[in-house]
């Protein structure tokens, strides 16, 4: 069978530089403006989704900002006081994870998260400030990662911080904005962007918690998050591709038909959903309907993500260490931040004796690793091979 793949907001690489209103899952209309995609009777209700926690704050984090901001706003504008009291390494010692999505509060706690969640963070702690904010997805800044049988394609998003709403006193710079970005400053110079409404973000934050409860196999909170996701904004794609797996291992195949297809009305050409409904077209027993999507895809993408890693590993299991090699390295060409890709190369360096190459290998695996626990893996990995290089 082939991957699933869904869309995440959120760029891999950021390491280095979503009782009033509280509704039931299942209790909520959809908009007129939202076709009929949605099949609430065969999924389970599951937890509340309370839009309004996404971005709320606590006293802890008023705190922080009564005295560690405020304290830094003494010398300089608030936005800048904003951005030194977080991302001084030496002061909340934020640190970039992906294991999860977190929203505004928890992301404070845990001094950890993904960009969405660092972006949400952010944001919450500057309306707290009253400072203007604007979001941002950089357009072309695609990733991939895969979890068990689903492919994962990662954008990116930043903010911008303005000057306070109720300033008038003119003591900002001219240019009256800066932009908050997660990215290594090199890489954010030319760049273009896509400005993006608080509902989207909103839906961004539901899609990735929709994708990532899927991924742990609970398919009927994963339905609600998407299903919340679609009702914060019914023009965001991904949410649609969402639903789509979702409803597809759920076995509501004519249901995934519809919502894929749909999705793929609004982006013809867009792969993923190429990929997805040629899947659940061929589950179904139309393999003539799919045949068409299959020849689009190809065309549009002769080598999918993944496809020489994935040679490479066949490779592996015939003891062809450097045919792996090869192949791997021509993965990392098109995509050198994957940490998976380089502890495979390392693997088969190691494989033929080549300890040296295995080891700067497992070191851009580490360095590159986006969740915690990877990292630890690499970081262990590593030093068993080093100790034993040096005896």
């Amino acid at each position: 069978m082939r991957p699933y793949l869904v869309f995440a907001p959120c760029f891999k690489r950021l390491g280095a530089a979503l009782l009033c209103g509280a509704l039931a899952a299942c209790s909520v209309a959809p908009p007129a403006s939202l076709p009929p995609i949605f099949n609430d009777s065969d999924f389970a209700p599951a937890a509340v989704i309370d839009p309004s926690q996404v971005f709320a704050v606590d006293e802890t984090m008023r705190q922080y900002v009564r005295t560690q901001v405020r304290r830094e706003a003494r010398n300089k504008n608030d936005r800048a006081a904003l951005y030194d009291a977080l991302y001084d390494k030496s002061r909340l010692k934020l640190e970039y994870d992906a294991a999860m999505t977190r929203n505004a509060r928890e992301t404070f706690a845990a001094r950890q998260g993904n960009c969405l969640s660092l972006v949400i963070m952010t944001a919450a702690l500057a309306h707290e400030m009253g400072l203007q904010v604007r979001y941002q997805e950089v357009l072309g800044e695609e990733s991939w990662s895969r979890s068990g049988d689903m492919y994962f394609v990662a954008g990116h998003v930043n903010l911008v911080l303005g000057q306070r709403l109720d300033d008038k006193s003119g003591r900002y710079d001219a240019k009256g904005m800066m932009v908050i970005d997660f990215l290594p400053s090199a890489e954010i110079g030319g760049y273009r962007t896509r400005e993006l409404e608080e509902a989207t973000v909103l839906a961004m934050y539901m899609n990735n918690r929709a994708a990532e409860t899927m991924s742990e196999g609970q398919l009927n909170q994963a339905y609600w998050w998407a299903r919340a996701a679609l009702l914060q904004d019914p023009s965001f794609s991904g949410a649609y591709n969402t639903l789509g797996v979702i409803q597809f291992r759920h076995g509501d195949l004519a249901q995934a038909r519809r919502t894929l297809a749909h999705a793929l009305t609004r982006a013809p050409d867009n792969t993923v959903l190429l990929s997805n409904l040629a899947q659940v077209l061929e589950a179904s027993g139309l393999p003539d309907e799919a045949l068409p999507l299959r020849r689009r895809l190809l065309a549009l993408q002769p080598q999918p993500p993944f496809h020489y890693f994935n040679l490479g590993k066949a490779a592996m299991q015939q003891n062809d260490y450097v045919r792996a090699i090869q192949l791997f390295s021509r993965e990392i060409a098109r995509d050198p931040y994957y940490h998976e890709f380089h502890f495979w190369l390392a693997q088969a360096y190691a494989r033929l004796g080549q300890m040296e190459q295995a080891g700067k290998q497992l070191e851009l695996a580490m360095s590159n690793s986006t969740t915690r626990s990877d990292h630890t893996l690499y970081a262990a990995k590593l030093q068993r091979l080093r100790a034993v290089t040096t005896h």
